[in-house]
């Protein structure tokens, strides 16, 4: 349970002292969003966002940015709920960026709102929690989710409470399922392919309500090596364009065939697609393996992938790989680690990946994360 041993529960790592509350409004919120941005289970880099709605005004965490800086930047922007929701229902286009929604005169910010922003307004609940929690994932991404995640969930009281939505491009179109299905007793959705929602009555309801859903969907990872052949990975990136990754922990990738098999059965959800690109390679351990392996895709229709697996050795990553794309290897890693050997996987379709590479909203993001971009704020 996640309220035991080194993983409090999100209601105590948001405390600001121990034993008191963790209080309510967008302080709060920014304590909880921190909190959830620092645990690599529940989102990574800038994937994830929470809002809070008060007075008219959803506040929602801005596109591009981490979750885990919630309390060192100003990452909220304030949205007008109503029009918001006037555009999403008559079908128009304003309803995605949400931009032309801005209350410009509660922030000097220029930051652009979150992908999800009519997601956010279309629950009724005040506050909403958009995790990319790897349990979850390891779950939706199953061809048996649905009846997967009912049984846990069911099983943890929560019959009644929770929906499924199947696969739809983030944005607009997931904010109509979500709209489709909201209700004040509906407070968790679990997204195929994608992630988890859960709302609240305040900030405090909504981060016992997280706690509860990714407990009860915890799978424990298969356990991983301690030791890795860093030096054989360094030979064989040498005078490529890969290198190692900064967290060794990845390596199990491809080390262990069950969480091998999960890399290399296709994008898994939209943050693989964005991040690490819509494939990815595999190589033997010999001597010029890489060489060639580069030579083969000079004259197909993907350029070298962000992540290449050595099998039986462990992961390199390509130079030009972010701090974004670096923490969503580790979302693979720790997705993959979850998922046993019999179960078969949904992966995304081509469709659904030409139209995530292809959404303006994902091109925004994307730059945002490449180093020597402006920072949102002067976006």
């Amino acid at each position: 349970m996640r309220t035991k041993g080194s993983e409090k529960a999100l209601i105590d790592r948001t405390n600001q002292q121990p034993g008191t509350a963790i209080g309510d409004g967008l302080g709060a919120l920014r304590r909880l969003s921190r909190a959830i941005g620092r645990d690599r289970t529940l989102t990574q880099a800038a994937g994830g966002n929470t809002s809070l709605k008060r007075d008219g005004i959803l506040w929602v965490k801005a596109s591009g940015t981490w979750l885990a800086d919630a309390e060192t930047r100003d990452i909220f922007v304030p949205v007008r709920i109503a029009p918001l929701l006037d555009a999403l229902r008559a079908g128009d286009a304003r309803a995605e960026k949400a931009t032309d929604f801005v209350a410009s005169e509660l922030s000097a910010s220029k930051l652009r709102p979150s992908i999800e922003t009519a997601v956010h307004a279309a629950m009724p609940q005040p506050v909403v929690l958009h995790a990319h929690c790897v349990n979850t994932i390891a779950h939706a991404v199953t061809q048996d989710a649905e009846a997967r995640i009912a049984e846990r969930l069911t099983e943890a009281g929560f019959d009644g409470r929770f929906a499924d939505i199947p696969y739809c491009r983030p944005g607009v179109p997931l904010a109509r399922q979500v709209a489709r299905i909201a209700s004040d007793r509906i407070a968790i959705l679990i997204l195929g392919n994608h992630g988890l929602i859960v709302a609240g009555t305040n900030v405090a309801d909504a981060a016992e309500r997280l706690d509860s859903v990714v407990a009860a969907l915890a799978i424990p990872p298969r356990p991983a090596a301690k030791s890795f052949d860093t030096e054989t990975l360094a030979n064989l990136a040498a005078d490529t364009p890969y290198r190692l990754p900064s967290d060794h922990s990845v390596h199990h990738l491809a080390r262990d065939p069950d969480s091998l098999r999960v890399a290399l059965a296709g994008p898994l959800y939209p943050d693989h697609v964005i991040f690490l690109g819509e494939t990815i390679g595999t190589v033997t351990r010999d001597a010029g393996a890489i060489p060639e392996f580069l030579a083969s895709r000079e004259a197909g229709p993907h350029p070298a992938p962000s992540l290449l697996l050595v099998r039986g050795v462990g992961v390199l990553v390509h130079e030009r790989l972010t701090a974004g794309g670096e923490a969503l290897v580790g979302c693979l890693a720790d997705v993959a680690a979850r998922i046993p050997s019999d179960v078969a996987l949904h992966p995304l379709s081509e469709r659904d990946v030409h139209h995530l590479t292809h959404w303006e909203a994902e091109t925004y993001r994307q730059a945002l994360d490449r180093p020597g971009a402006p920072t949102p704020d002067a976006a």
